[in-house]
């Protein structure tokens, strides 16, 4: 029986994640699989470190790539720091400050949820106002982009409240960071984490993080142990630290991956990273409103990644997204939660952030529905003259 990986197709992945795969990354994968505590391997440790400070903009000394999704990530993130009883708030706008609550409910925290409709930013006044109702609150957690709405939050009022309140600030960044700026030390953000398969292109595995020396110091002076053990920060310090003392094997050939994924990242510049994401960003927005559809969230808060675009009424959103994939080899997401069948997701990240996905999309979208008898202008003009705009 034929094997399945060999009628793999090679799709444009312009879903909400994972995007496509830089080459050099995937040359990356089949470098030769040494030990996890082989002193070549940990020079790609050491490398990868320096790597993920630049990126993360921070002088944080731990800063390390756990073995796990961009949801390891998350659970790591509010699991070291919150104990039984502590008290959290949770910023919600999608499905990710939802499972946010969720973890840190299960760590036993005495969750606040503020909370705004999916497509909008959460209300730093809001954040205010619970911050001095409940006393006392040891954490602040906010989605920077998410990924469920395509918002992407403004996020100096939100870490000034926290700080002035004694608060620490957690911010996740998996669908940001490589894409948009994520300014952990100048925001002032004690955490942050991040996943692999966004905007850093490289396949799903590993979730970069950050703590920095408050986060650090509170977790040391913690009354309990972390209720995890494969993700419990003072562990993986001594792993990735100097002791290295053995914790866990290590996926060596995804951390080989990281780790041009990161030079990549570096090579290019983060500022002309950021400023290709909006750029591409502009000019499907320009094509979209050309074609006489409109985006879900308002300019503002828009995250350049990450794009929600309206379902016109009478359309079998399903069958679009099926059109794209069988027809042009392009993938886009649907809407989850309430925004389930009233969206798309179309992401431009990483890799996959470049001009001719946006004309193949573009085309594609408006032969999917044309299928279904909406005659929808060309939007590639006007994306290509948003292009020369710029």
């Amino acid at each position: 029986m034929p094997s399945a990986l060999a009628s793999l197709p090679e799709r444009i992945l312009l879903g909400p994640g994972p995007s496509n795969v830089h080459p050099r990354v995937m040359r990356a994968l089949s470098a030769p699989v040494v030990g996890h505590l082989d002193p070549a391997f940990i020079s790609v440790m050491e490398e990868l470190k320096g790597l993920l400070r630049k990126v993360f903009c921070t002088k944080n000394e731990f800063a390390v790539p756990l073995s796990g999704t961009g949801s390891a990530g998350m659970e790591a993130a509010l699991a070291n720091v919150i104990e039984p009883a502590d008290s959290v708030i949770v910023c919600i706008n999608g499905v990710f400050g939802t499972r946010m609550k969720e973890i840190a409910e299960r760590c036993g925290a005495n969750v606040v949820t503020v909370e705004a409709p999916w497509g909008s930013s959460i209300d730093a006044g809001d954040v205010e106002r619970a911050l001095k109702a409940t006393p006392g609150v040891k954490l602040v957690a906010f989605v920077h982009a998410e990924t469920s709405t395509g918002v992407l939050q403004p996020v100096d009022d939100i870490c000034r409240l926290a700080h002035e309140h004694g608060a620490l600030i957690l911010a996740d960044a998996v669908t940001s960071l490589g894409g948009a700026p994520v300014l952990t030390d100048d925001w002032g953000l004690d955490i942050v984490y991040s996943g692999t398969q966004k905007c850093l292109s490289c396949p799903p595995g590993l979730a970069p993080v950050t703590f920095n020396e408050r986060a650090l110091d509170v977790i040391r002076r913690r009354k309990t142990k972390v209720q995890s053990w494969y993700l419990d920060a003072t562990m993986l310090m001594r792993y990735w630290g100097e002791e290295r003392v053995y914790h866990h094997t290590a996926p060596i050939s995804m951390n080989y991956a990281l780790c041009e994924a990161l030079r990549l990242v570096l090579e290019e510049g983060l500022e002309a990273r950021w400023k290709r994401h909006v750029r591409n960003h502009r000019a499907l927005v320009a094509g979209i409103e050309a074609m006489g559809l409109s985006m879900a969230v308002n300019d503002a808060v828009r995250a350049p990644m990450l794009n929600a675009v309206v379902v016109p009424d009478g359309i079998d959103e399903k069958r679009v997204r099926r059109s794209m994939l069988d027809g042009m080899n392009v993938e886009i997401g649907a809407g989850l939660g309430p925004l389930a069948g009233k969206i798309w997701r179309i992401g431009l990240m990483g890799y996959s952030s470049k001009p001719e996905n946006v004309l193949t999309c573009l085309s594609a979208l408006n032969a999917a529905l044309r299928e279904q008898g909406k005659r929808c202008p060309n939007g590639l003009n006007a994306a290509i003259d948003a292009f020369q705009m710029d």
